[in-house]
């Protein structure tokens, strides 16, 4: 379809009781015709009333009650000189720019109608009403779109304790999806504060984004200014307003801010104060979207997911609205009329060119699961940036600690994930990746040693040719020590002095770790290689890191800084958003109940293990429940994970296989104290160290205390309850219960179970 035509209709009060409607088009000269004050109170009374009435109707596809709203609001602009009427007369469709008082701005212009259909969803003539505000425009004259694909800065906040929890990883992925084609440079801001909004726009600087998406819970302060749910450091609730948010982006607006969260583009009190996405367009962003009541997961996603499709695709910025807004209508959301735009006088036009054009620019990183391919079937061993959910204050702590330069609090040249297998340490460990889209990547599986680590410089794409070429000489020279060349090739004037990298050995306990003295320290070549590694990295303050994925602990080489972040089992609200994923195991799967629950129960928060039960469960030649009732019998044979064999378990202590077997009693993770309580040992922080150190027993972080917390698998129940007599099955309960209590009901302080 061709461009828009543009069309402006002003409200201009005149005196307390007399208004001017104005209509004008391409700049001519305005229509106008007279109104009086009595017959705008009407308007908005009954709007607001009916509207106010019919809420529940947004729940509805095409509700009577708004049709009718939507033709007393038509036939207003209508009037007796048939305004509306000529407006409409234009295929290619209408934006209608609104600049009204308060109270007229803030009604539901979206539900326009003529006859019974109405204007905002018309496949013949869609019209788009947007909320004028001011007469400046941020961009002045024609706007050229940029030849490369769309740049989208997503920032999604989650706080602790604030339900529901949102769906934002899927919101991410069908974004992605839905620009498969074209291809969308999405960056995603991960600790969903106000402070690292600020640092990505600095840091990529004005203009590098085209949309800035923010995901999120939205509501009315007690003074009656909206604002906008997000994080502080530790993940806790706070509360921003569109002051803030303009404060964090320091004039570094992109062309379109979607605020995505309920009640964005409501004004509160009937109007009389703007809405957050009004208030976003004065403190400076060009356009705004928003929803002017709540609105559900799976609309808001559809609707960004067609909108960035339309925008990718080279669409101007108001025809990719319309079709978003009609997609929505087309699949009967009752929520399609509650996305507003706010605009200044900036053109709605396009904001990059079509996938064809001469000379666009091609999107040049590859997705980071990718990287991690098994060596023998090619095929990735982790969660693609789609499937991937939760970690959310894991991702947040480990980048912190990526991100932060040397010498600063909490910095690291090595983070270490841990865990049991199949948590999710290596698709962790992708996501790293992904997060840090400015670091070049190198990724080893399994053993490593110096010949397959110089495979570095086929890992890495340097800037140029030259620094290749170096970098091999230097990895090539065996005269030199090992640590003295990768200083070289580290240091600012080096091959990568300018090319930040994530180093990152993946399943790093099959072949770089040996066992001594009932643990684990560096196999003999890797003691030569992540030494000499962490040590360039220091003394050059390159700002290349070391990821390592490994089950098992080990000793940090002499003066390294190391950073160990272990990985729990899902939480509830993980897996509910990891069986969402998976066609058989989702809630509403056609695969048999009963067969269902007890598969995921079998699974016990395990992704991996998820994944398999999700495979076989509706698989018509299996015998799958006696496969289920093996698993919960022989965990250790069914697991597929050699961590679980009786063999580790029965090499330890018989007070350590005790002390788990009493901290299984408690289904959740608990602090120090806990695990003290019911394991009364002289011993027990020896047990706890010994038995995190081989992955027997998880060990977290709490989000709020910033305490450690621990964890016993119930894949683990099977070997470890006999270990107890009921009567010492009873004492663990009740020891338990009485350090719970004293901890998460007697203390206000200690934070209760997480969710």
């Amino acid at each position: 379809m061709g461009e828009m035509s543009g069309y402006e209709l002003e409200v201009f009060e005149q005196t307390s009781d007399f208004s001017e409607l104005r209509l004008s088009t391409d700049g001519g000269p305005p229509k106008t015709r007279g109104l009086d004050k009595a017959a705008i109170d009407r308007l908005i009374e009954v709007v607001e009333r009916d509207y106010s009435q019919h809420a529940v109707a947004q729940k509805v596809f095409d509700a009577p009650q708004l049709r009718d709203l939507g033709a007393k609001l038509a036939a207003f602009l209508d009037g007796d000189e048939r305004w509306l009427t000529q407006v409409l007369d234009r295929p290619a469709g209408t934006t209608l720019r609104i600049t009204a008082e308060k109270r007229l701005r803030h009604l539901p212009w979206e539900l326009l109608a003529a006859g019974d259909s109405h204007l905002t969803v018309s496949t013949s003539a869609p019209l788009l009403p947007v909320r004028s505000v001011g007469t400046n425009a941020a961009l002045k004259g024609p706007v050229e779109p940029e030849n490369r694909p769309l740049r989208v800065l997503f920032m999604a906040t989650s706080p602790e304790g604030v339900e529901p929890v949102l769906g934002y990883e899927a919101e991410e992925a069908a974004i992605l999806e839905a620009t498969t084609r074209t291809g969308t440079e999405l960056v995603v801001e991960e600790s969903g504060t106000l402070e690292g909004l600020r640092f990505v726009s600095l840091d990529y600087g004005v203009g590098h984004f085209d949309v800035l998406h923010l995901s999120g819970h939205a509501t009315v302060g007690a003074d009656g200014q909206p604002v906008f749910l997000v994080e502080n450091e530790f993940g806790g609730r706070a509360y921003a307003t569109a002051d803030q948010i303009a404060q964090a982006m320091g004039g570094r607006w992109p062309r379109l801010v979607f605020v995505s969260g309920c009640l964005t583009a409501n004004s509160p009190d009937s109007g009389a104060f703007p809405s957050m996405s009004e208030s976003l367009v004065r403190a400076g962003a060009p356009t705004v979207l928003g929803w002017a009541l709540p609105v559900g997961d799976v609309s808001a996603t559809e609707f960004a997911a067609k909108l960035y499709q339309s925008l990718a695709a080279g669409e101007a910025l108001d025809r990719a609205v319309v079709e978003a807004r009609q997609h929505l209508y087309a699949n009967k959301r009752g929520n399609w009329h509650l996305l507003r735009v706010y605009a200044d006088r900036s053109p709605l036009a396009p904001m990059v060119t079509p996938l064809l054009t001469k000379w666009r620019a091609r999107i040049q990183i590859r997705p980071a699961d990718q990287e991690f391919l098994d060596p023998q079937t090619q095929l990735s061993r982790v969660a693609s940036r789609a499937a991937f959910v939760g970690r959310r204050r894991v991702i947040q702590r480990c980048l912190r600690t990526l991100k932060q330069p040397l010498g600063g609090d909490g910095a690291a040249e090595a983070l270490v994930l841990a865990g049991m297998g199949g948590l999710g340490k290596s698709s962790l460990a992708s996501r790293m990746l992904e997060r840090m889209p400015t670091h070049q990547r190198a990724v080893w599986y399994g053993r490593v040693d110096l010949p397959k680590f110089r495979e570095l410089t086929t890992k890495v794409d340097f800037p140029g040719m030259e620094q290749q070429i170096e970098a091999t000489k230097l990895l090539d020279n065996n005269d030199a020590p090992l640590p003295v060349r990768l200083r070289h090739l580290l240091h600012v004037d080096g091959p990568l002095g300018q090319t930040p990298c994530l180093f990152v050995f993946d399943d790093f306990e099959d072949g770089n770790l040996d066992e001594r003295d009932g643990g684990h320290v560096l196999a003999p070549e890797m003691a030569d290689i992540l030494p000499a590694l962490l040590k360039a990295i220091r003394d050059t303050g390159s700002p290349s890191r070391v990821i390592i994925t490994s089950r098992y602990r080990f000793p940090p080489p002499v003066g390294a800084g190391i950073v160990v972040e272990s990985l729990e089992t899902l939480t509830d609200i993980e897996q509910a958003k990891k069986l969402a994923n998976l066609p058989n195991l989702r809630p509403d799967s056609p695969v048999d109940p009963d067969i269902r629950e007890r598969a995921v129960e079998a699974a016990a928060g395990n992704p991996r293990l998820l994944d398999w039960l999700d495979l076989i469960v509706a698989a018509p030649d299996l015998d799958i429940d006696g496969l289920i009732t093996a698993i919960e019998a022989e965990a250790d044979r069914f697991r597929r994970e050699t961590i679980l064999a009786k063999n580790l378990l029965g090499s330890q202590p018989a007070e350590l296989q005790k002390m788990l077997a009493k901290v299984n009693v408690i289904e959740l993770p608990v602090p120090a104290d806990t695990v003290r309580a019911v394991h009364d040992h002289p011993d027990a922080t020896v047990h706890v160290e010994r038995a995190v150190q081989l992955g027997l027993m998880e060990h977290g972080t709490d989000p709020e205390t910033r305490q450690p917390r621990y964890y016993v698998s119930n894949v683990l129940r099977p070997l470890i309850r006999p270990l107890l007599t009921d009567d010492e099955h009873t004492q663990a309960c009740a020891a338990a219960a009485r350090s719970l209590y004293q901890l998460w009901i007697t203390d206000p302080a200690t934070p209760g179970p997480a969710s």
